[in-house]
């Protein structure tokens, strides 16, 4: 399979490609690391629970970088696909997996908040450590019954536009149709809908301080809204050009398809190839305690003799760590945590 480019195409595409496997690979890697550290604590707290999920949405992004990016690279060396149908099926699958996997898991994420701030009497119960293991369980099952009926309408092929096996929109109209429709609208109307509510929460809190002056809304608990905040935004720009296309084309294929620009095409899949990398990047740069835990990760590896002194001191950073206060309204309380 092979298909004609410019000169320096390839190559300015291989470069993106290594850049976004590289970022992705080391960003989810080390929130892997920071959410460990909260999820195991001496001294562990219920609400270190919904970092799970944080972990698993950075599985889901690992997923894509370990094995379908090294292949997407090896088709733009090769100006084509040369590992034969086996790998391109298992790639697609991978590729969907990880896209399909990590949408969910955004959405769990959006979820576990919402019942947190919104919710809070009853959050304990709701997210126990074994309600969040089933929760976390049911939403990679809902993944991989999500991705298996591309087997049987055979919409994993290779495109040579994108240089990657994955899922060709042109197969099937009503199956492309259900398929933006349960993996992007459902999932953003879910999302959209618990970020609003506790934006409205937390405005209704916010105005009520400044009334009666007996409660203080501390500015890390905006920032903690605002990393959520753009989470969510970013999630749909990388993903919205996508789906809007496939949307479009899959209502009316003879007259759309021709229309659209292969670059608007090229460049709609690799924003959401880069969202990979960018959930765990804002999850954590945005975030102050797993901004100070990529700096220790960072500086423990330029300095591999630090490594023993973090060691030592682990459990003991463990029983500093502090949580912003409570907002407590009318015997509800919700603190605003990543």
């Amino acid at each position: 399979m092979s298909h004609q480019r410019l000169p320096g195409t390839e190559q300015g595409e291989g470069v993106r490609i290594l850049l976004i496997f590289t970022c992705a690979t080391l960003s989810n890697i080390f929130s892997c690391q920071n959410c460990e550290h909260k999820l195991w604590k001496v001294k562990q707290r219920v609400l270190d629970y919904g970092n799970i999920f944080v972990v698993s949405l950075s599985v889901a992004d690992l997923v894509v970088a370990v094995y379908p990016y090294p292949l997407i690279l090896s088709a733009i060396f090769h100006n084509g696909w040369t590992m034969g149908n086996v790998h391109c099926q298992i790639s697609g699958f991978l590729m969907g997996l990880s896209v399909i996997g990590s949408i969910f898991n955004i959405t769990a994420i959006a979820i576990n908040r919402y019942c947190y701030i919104c919710h809070s009497l009853r959050y304990d119960k709701l997210f126990n450590l074994k309600n969040t293991c089933c929760y976390l369980c049911l939403t990679w099952i809902l993944t991989v019954v999500a991705i298996v009926p591309n087997f049987f309408v055979g919409s994993l092929q290779y495109d040579p536009r994108i240089y990657s096996c994955t899922f060709a929109q042109t197969v099937s109209t009503s199956y492309t149709i259900t398929v933006v429709v349960v993996h992007f609208i459902v999932p953003l109307s879910v999302v959209t809908f618990c970020y609003l509510r506790i934006w409205i929460l937390v405005i209704q809190v916010k105005h009520r301080v400044r009334q009666d002056c007996k409660q203080k809304l501390r500015a890390a608990d905006i920032r903690n809204f605002l990393t959520m905040f753009v989470v969510f935004v970013l999630f749909a720009v990388c993903w919205g050009p996508l789906n809007f296309i496939g949307l479009a084309v899959s209502i009316n294929p003879s007259k759309v398809q021709p229309h659209i620009p292969e670059w608007l095409f090229v460049l709609s899949y690799f924003m959401a190839y880069f969202n990979s990398c960018l959930n765990a990047v804002i999850y954590g740069l945005l975030n102050q305690n797993f901004r100070k835990e990529y700096k220790r990760i960072l500086l423990t590896l330029w300095t591999p003799r630090l490594l023993f002194i973090d060691v030592s001191k682990g459990g003991t950073e463990g029983m500093k760590s502090k949580h912003s206060p409570a907002i407590t309204t009318n015997n509800n309380h919700a603190e605003i945590h990543l």
